[in-house]
């Protein structure tokens, strides 16, 4: 592969320097007081965990920092991760009333950041758990859907233990988001404090090859599966299996690493894909010095999955867009040398279906890159769950009950993106926290009288 030159850890830190400041204390209550307190609160309807957003600013307005973390924190377990994370232009600040005065939003996620970088600094005591009930849950999979459903478990009475594959938690939020949005660091500081609570975690086990299914039910009440969608779908093209051919979330994982001086990029790198991670990957090939890189989607601009504001940001860096191009195959001896691409065409469909890509004929065109990244969606993959009986599965996605979270399997629980497909942090957030409401529902249901 034709690796692009390494940049000095100097030039590293200033590439992925946050992109989103804090506030500094006035800064943040000069910005808590132009809210307007909405009794109908539209941000706390839009915010997937319904945090109380109009009262948590109130109290950073009042100086009550203390009251603003708990606000924030009793609906959302991971709300740093997702004060930084969260596509806040389409969801809370999204709703802001302001907007409609063609104003600029309140702020939300900086001062949610601001009221938890205070809260992580002070470490004030906020939740005492319940009296031991005498149940437990074992919790696969330690990102934000897990983290959620062991805290809420632990407050609720529960011995909870979480299960990681790998020898650093957090899942996709010590590993998934890039790092000028959110440092590894941020995330290993919300584990730590979930662990603070009672929860123990034990990383390096897989289940279905470190402990077993039945390992796993004879040492539990229940279950909670929370392991997200860690595979890349596979697309079959032709030159895969080349040098410099590489998965979106694998590559993702080591630049998260944050060790960017060890991670080769290519000069001229390609992405198949439009979505937020395929944005990430093509941003974070910027970073690490490529001096060119493309993002390739068969389908128009109108179409693409990523975010708004995502496109803008790979468009400030530069990075160019193939629209309407389906990749054909990659070439090149032993080493990627050609991303060979056609030309695509929106042809109508059948009544009411969307418009389908069909190929250009003679439109095909090849482009020099010295690396492909396939961003093209990802599985739930296998893993341990085909032994897990009347657990059903359609679309990479687990089967639960909207309300309580439980699979046909009334043993299991589950939430995050191994149920939705692929949401956000936020999402996973609430689903863990609601499925330990669900499992406490289910070991203790209450007595009619």
């Amino acid at each position: 592969m034709n690796v692009a030159p390494k940049l000095s850890e100097k030039e590293y830190k200033k590439n992925f320097t946050e992109h989103v400041t804090p506030f500094n204390r006035d800064a943040a209550v000069a910005e808590a007081n132009r809210c307007l307190y909405c009794y109908d609160s539209p941000c706390m309807d839009a915010c997937p965990t319904h945090i109380d957003i109009s009262e948590f600013i109130r109290k950073i307005a009042t100086g009550n920092m203390k009251g603003s973390a708990k606000t924030i924190l009793s609906a959302n377990w991971v709300p740093l991760t997702c004060a930084k994370a969260c596509p806040v232009e389409v969801l809370c600040e999204g709703a802001c009333v302001f907007n409609d005065k063609q104003e600029k939003p309140i702020e939300i996620g900086r001062l949610q950041r601001h009221t938890m970088d205070w809260f992580y600094q002070e470490k004030p005591s906020l939740f005492t758990p319940a009296s031991p009930n005498g149940k437990s849950i074992g919790v696969i999979g330690s990102g934000p859907a897990g983290l959620a459903c062991a805290a809420e478990g632990v407050m609720l009475g529960f011995d909870v233990t979480i299960y990681e594959s790998n020898d650093t938690p957090g899942g996709l939020d010590t590993w998934g988001i890039a790092p000028y949005k959110m440092s590894q660091a941020d995330s290993l500081t919300e584990v730590e404090y979930i662990k603070s609570l009672g929860v123990k975690i034990q990383t390096g086990v897989t289940i279905g090859k470190d402990k077993t299914i039945a390992q796993l039910e004879e040492a539990h009440d229940t279950i909670f599966i929370g392991v997200g969608l860690p595979q890349g779908k596979n697309i079959s093209l032709p030159g895969s299996d080349l040098k410099g051919v590489e998965n979106a979330v694998d590559y993702i994982a080591k630049v998260k690493a944050e060790k960017y001086s060890q991670v080769d990029v290519g000069r001229k790198v390609a992405i198949i894909g439009c979505g937020n991670t395929a944005i990430d990957a093509a941003t974070e090939s910027v970073r690490l010095g490529a001096e060119e890189v493309y993002i390739i989607y068969r389908r128009g601009k109108e179409e693409m999955t990523a975010y708004w504001f995502e496109y803008e940001l790979a468009q400030k860096d530069n990075v160019r867009f193939f629209w309407l191009t389906n990749p054909v195959r990659i070439e090149g001896e032993g080493h990627v040398q050609a991303l060979v691409c056609e030309k695509m065409e929106l042809v109508a469909g059948s009544a009411g279906e969307r418009k389908k890509p069909q190929a250009v004929s003679g439109s095909e065109f090849s482009l020099p890159v010295d690396m492909v990244i396939k961003s093209v969606g990802q599985d739930l993959g296998d893993h341990f769950l085909s032994g897990v009986e009347k657990l059903e599965i359609a679309n990479s996605r687990i089967k639960v009950n909207p309300e309580t979270f439980q699979t046909d399997n009334p043993k299991y629980f589950a939430g995050g993106d191994c149920i939705n497909g692929g949401k956000e942090v936020v999402n996973a957030a609430y689903d863990g926290k609601k499925a330990a409401q669900g499992i406490h529902a289910f070991l203790f249901p209450t007595t009619a009288e």
